[in-house]
């Protein structure tokens, strides 16, 4: 039998021992605390940003809201303020007197008019179908000048007012009644200039 050289003996068996181990396995890795907290305040950071991006949706939601219904508000009150200054006031037959129903509406057209001073306007008179076209152009223009004293005297500068009179050209109420002929005997009032916004008195 043939020897084997020791040193050969030696290595196979140094090989031996070395494939007969089990391979070591490279250790898990320990994660960095100084990581963690970075990925955590990162994650704050993020959370605290998307918050406080909602809160200020939120708050533009509502300012928005209460723009809209300021300016709702506002047109709302500017349509009562032209409604009380365009209501028309009547006249009994063949008169040009203030009647004391109708002082009430003028008192609200002073009140307009003192919280609008722009405003200006004009007053027009007109009656029923009675009487001539001569006649009913002269009494339309006695209730529009009526209307203005009454309302210079209740303090408006009488520079803010104009007049007019249409007689019986412009019926509201065409019949031929008595109610009619109420309806027609009446000032209007139209806003000249200064009306695009109006306050409340």
């Amino acid at each position: 039998m043939k020897r084997v050289p020791s040193l050969v003996l030696i290595g196979l068996g140094v090989t031996l021992v070395a494939c007969g181990k089990k391979p070591e396995t490279a250790p898990a890795p320990v994660a960095n605390a100084d990581s963690i907290a970075a990925a955590e305040r990162a994650r704050a950071d993020s959370a605290a940003a998307d918050s406080a991006r909602r809160a200020q949706e939120e708050a533009d939601r509502i300012a928005r809201q209460r723009a809209a219904d300021s300016a709702a508000a506002a047109a709302a009150a500017a349509a009562e303020v032209r409604n009380m200054l365009a209501a028309m006031i009547h006249f009994d037959y063949d008169k040009a007197n203030i009647r004391s129903d109708d002082a009430a509406a003028l008192d609200q057209k002073v009140g307009i008019m003192n919280a609008n001073p722009d405003l200006r306007i004009r007053i027009s008179g007109n009656c029923d179908e009675r009487g001539s076209d001569e006649y009913n152009l002269a009494l339309g223009n006695r209730r529009a000048t009526a209307a203005k004293q009454y309302l210079v005297s209740h303090g408006v500068d009488a520079s803010r007012i104009e007049t007019a009179s249409y007689g019986e050209e412009r019926p509201v109420a065409m019949g031929h009644d008595e109610d009619s002929w109420a309806q027609n005997r009446r000032d209007e009032f139209e806003v000249l200039s200064g009306g695009d916004v109006l306050r409340r008195p």
